[in-house]
């Protein structure tokens, strides 16, 4: 019997449940796959409208073997197992083993980088695409910053999404991870460090207030765009809609700096993760399409000429899920735009991944 088309590693967390919940939309095949069966059953019993998907649930364990086993026969992985730095290559490498393409939710810019110069090349000679970030706080932004650069006169991007959520538990556990990573930004189309344990004021159009953020990594699109000779500065911002949260956020990051940097690398990795699985204990509430939104910005300017892109849309591990699941479709029906390293809108293209969030969010999009 031929394997379903799409695996869904992690598929007992919050977001590998939406992303089984857009694939059903979608008709597309999957395995919901992870450590434990039970997990996953319980998980998938309550996704919207399983009893019409065409699925089955596989325990599998975390080996690059078991997983080349696993993923034999398919055609796409999209991972969600982070903090993706510690648990990805694993993941990785069992797809270009068994010939898939991959996808994930993942947003570390040091675990990109790697991942770039290790795997880039063996995907791209295989005529397959490695993916990551395909996911609210990045492929939104990295459609905006498309959309900005169509003006070829800009050459510098300042790029910030404000999200209305909640961070997950593997979000949560991402941002520790985070915390003892270079994170950098593009100047004059080098990487420089951001400064650590400091966080920004940023306006955004259309609110009264500003809103601190942090750089959270770095994220992807100064590794996205680092080879475009477009762009040559490059700084990406996120902030959560409680100024509370972000404040605690750096107050962290100068405990981690001063009390944990110094110690050991395996006792202060234990400590990180016991304090974000203190933080952000279990699994939070559906997301609520009145109350939960994405709001990304990206503005461009060059010597002479600016371009601004806002693209306001709906909840963002909803989006999540769409993103993945119309990335699977279009792996799947006609392949990708770019084989190896790419981000989602070179993979995909900005316009049918911006489309995809119009099928299913109320999606604005303002230029000027």
């Amino acid at each position: 019997m031929a394997k379903k088309p799409v695996v869904i590693y992690g598929a007992n967390g919050y977001t590998g449940r939406l992303i089984a919940e857009y694939l059903r939309e979608y008709q597309i095949p999957f395995i919901a796959a992870g450590r434990s069966r039970e997990k996953i059953e319980d998980v998938m019993s309550r996704v919207p409208g399983i009893e019409t998907a065409d699925y089955e649930v596989v325990e599998v364990k975390d080996t690059v073997e078991d997983l080349t086993e696993l993923l034999t026969g398919c055609k796409v992985l999209c991972n969600t197992v982070g903090p993706f730095v510690k648990y990805a290559e694993t993941a990785i490498q069992a797809s270009l083993n068994a010939g898939v393409h991959y996808i994930d939710t993942s947003g570390e810019q040091e675990y990109l980088r790697t991942i770039k110069e290790k795997f880039g090349p063996a995907y791209a000679e295989k005529g397959l695409v490695l993916s990551p970030s395909t996911a609210y706080m990045h492929a939104p932004l990295d459609i905006a910053a498309n959309i900005v650069l169509e003006n070829e006169a800009i050459h510098t991007l300042e790029c910030s999404v404000l999200v209305q959520g909640i961070p997950t538990f593997g979000s949560t556990q991402t941002i520790f991870a985070m915390l003892g990573l270079e994170n950098c930004f593009l100047q004059d189309n080098e990487y420089v460090e951001w400064p650590r344990a400091k966080g920004y004021e940023v306006s955004f159009p259309g609110r009264l207030a500003t809103n601190l953020c942090h750089p959270w990594g770095g994220g992807p699109l100064p590794v996205w765009f680092k080879d475009t000779p477009q762009v040559r500065n490059l700084r990406q911002l996120t902030a959560f809609n409680n100024r509370e949260m972000f404040e605690q956020l750096i107050d962290l990051q100068k405990h981690y700096e001063e009390n944990i940097r110094p110690l050991p690398k395996e006792e202060a990795e234990a400590m990180m993760s016991k304090m974000a699985a203190d933080m952000q204990p279990g699994m939070p509430p559906r997301e609520n399409r009145l109350i939960h939104q994405s709001f990304d910005v990206v503005c461009g300017r060059g010597n002479s000429e600016t371009r601004t892109c806002i693209i306001r849309s709906g909840p963002p591990y909803l989006m999540t899920g769409a993103l993945q699941a119309a990335a699977a479709d279009k792996l799947l029906s006609s392949g990708p735009e770019k084989v190896g390293f790419a981000s989602p809108c070179e993979a995909f293209g900005y316009k049918y991944l911006l489309g995809a969030m119009k099928n299913f969010f109320p999606t604005e999009v303002e230029i000027f």
